[in-house]
């Protein structure tokens, strides 16, 4: 029971600042715009479950997927680190996630759980490559349970934030939203960069 704590604890701490919860809000309450608050709220839920079933497919699967395609771990990892250690420095000099007709497009879209909030920005390339890692890290069916259990929590804070969170947002500002979004991306480039060390730690044996 400890080992699999332990493994959702880290795989909740790794994935926390990657998916960042209140920077999604923003993104959400913008694409949502105008639309009747019981969609809305359908929305975010399903956000939520979108995100949860994206992470558990390639945390149970991604590592048959790379064996298939003759990747390994360490490639993964390196890999990954460029993606995530990216994402983090586009947080912390912020520029727009998405182009002005992607944005355009997005707000046309009758449902925008799926696409593009669970991918690609919540369950993203990096968010993937993570859980990916951590069930390559971790095998067996204790520590495999505990990063499923690690993603459905992180699901049920995305789904509570985005329900919930607007009025949050509103009340901190441009200002205070930017600022959490930098201290995001900098945990998010530490991830990023100790992804880095473990897959060349991994190219040398």
């Amino acid at each position: 029971m400890s080992g699999l704590l332990a493994v959702l604890t880290a795989t909740f701490a790794a994935l926390l600042p990657i998916t960042n919860p209140l920077g999604a809000v923003a993104t959400f309450a913008a694409l949502t715009a105008g639309q009747e608050p019981g969609r809305v709220r359908r929305q975010a839920w399903r956000t939520a479950v979108d995100v949860a079933a994206v992470l558990v497919v390639f945390a149970l699967l991604g590592m048959l997927l790379l064996n298939a395609l003759g990747v390994s771990l360490a490639s993964l990892q390196i890999a990954g680190a460029i993606v995530v250690g990216h994402a983090g420095f586009r947080m912390l000099v912020p520029s727009e996630q998405m182009n002005s007709p992607e944005q355009q497009h997005a707000r046309s879209k009758p449902d925008i759980s799926f696409s593009p909030m669970a991918l690609p920005l919540i369950a993203g390339p990096g968010a993937i490559g993570v859980v990916i890692a951590l069930a390559a890290r971790h095998p067996g069916a204790e520590a495999r349970a505990g990063i499923v259990l690690g993603i459905l929590v992180i699901s049920v804070l995305i789904g509570v934030t985005l329900r919930w969170g607007t009025p949050l947002v509103d009340r901190m500002g441009p200002t205070g939203t930017g600022a959490m979004t930098r201290v995001m991306g900098f945990l998010i480039l530490v991830i990023g960069v100790e992804l880095g060390v473990h897959g060349i730690q991994a190219l040398k044996l």
